[in-house]
Parts: structure tokens; sequence; C-alpha cells
């Protein structure tokens, strides 16, 4: 059974029992070279990352790697950081958190991949997921 709190702020990975939490379900997900978003089906790795809220940051966790913090509530503003990923038959608005995040990501699940937040005009969580 899942409870009220229950989010999951990067999609796919751990679920979180916070209040604070639940304004950031799915905000984030992991993007694969080809810009398929990834979940625990095509990426069973996924389950190895932690996330926690700490002090306006997503904080990004996994055994043997250092920790990766993510700004919750930055604007979305930058167009070079846009990009547009494929969940299933649907083509979504997103957000690269850069290269050392990818760096992060790809160490992490032994593929390449990409940390992404899901763009303002998406409604989260994706209805479609």
């Amino acid at each position: 059974m899942t409870a009220i709190n229950d989010c999951q702020p990067i999609a796919g990975c751990c679920v979180l029992n916070d209040v604070d939490a639940v304004a950031y379900h799915q905000r984030w997900a992991v993007i694969d070279e080809y810009s398929l978003i990834l979940n625990r089906d095509t990426c069973p790795a996924l389950a190895r990352i932690s996330v926690s809220l700490a002090f306006g940051y997503l904080v990004i966790r996994a055994e043997g790697m250092l920790r990766l913090d993510i700004p919750l509530d930055v604007i979305e503003d930058d167009d070079s950081a846009m990009r547009t990923a494929q969940l299933g038959q649907h083509t979504v608005k997103v957000i690269d958190e850069g290269d050392l995040a990818a760096a992060w990501v790809t160490n992490c699940l032994g593929v390449k991949a990409r940390l992404v937040k899901f763009h303002p005009d998406v409604p989260v969580p994706v209805s479609w997921w």
C-alpha cells in the first residue's frame, strides 16, 4: 500500500515518504542516449539511486558514488538546455541538468544517460507514465 506522501522525484528511482517532496513527484527523469525516458523495466539499475530533499536541493546518492545536488526550484529560461524526450508514443519537453549530472547518472547506471527535468509546460506526474 502506498502512503499519501509517497513520491518519486526522479521517475523510476526510490520512493520518498515526505510531505515536502510531494510537490516534486516525477519532476525529473533519466533518458538514454536516444532520448528515451528510462524506467526500472528498461534500466533496473535506477533502483540504485536514492534521493532526498535538503536546503533547496534534490540530493541524489548511490553506493560508491559521491552525492549530487540539483537545485529544486530553478526557472527554466536557458534555451540551450531544452530538449525533447520520448515517453512511449509521446514527445515531451525537458530541460537537461547538464554534463556533471549526465556523467553522474552514466557512471551510476553503467549506460550513457542524462538527467532531465520535465519542462513546466508538461503536466507532472506525467499522466501516461
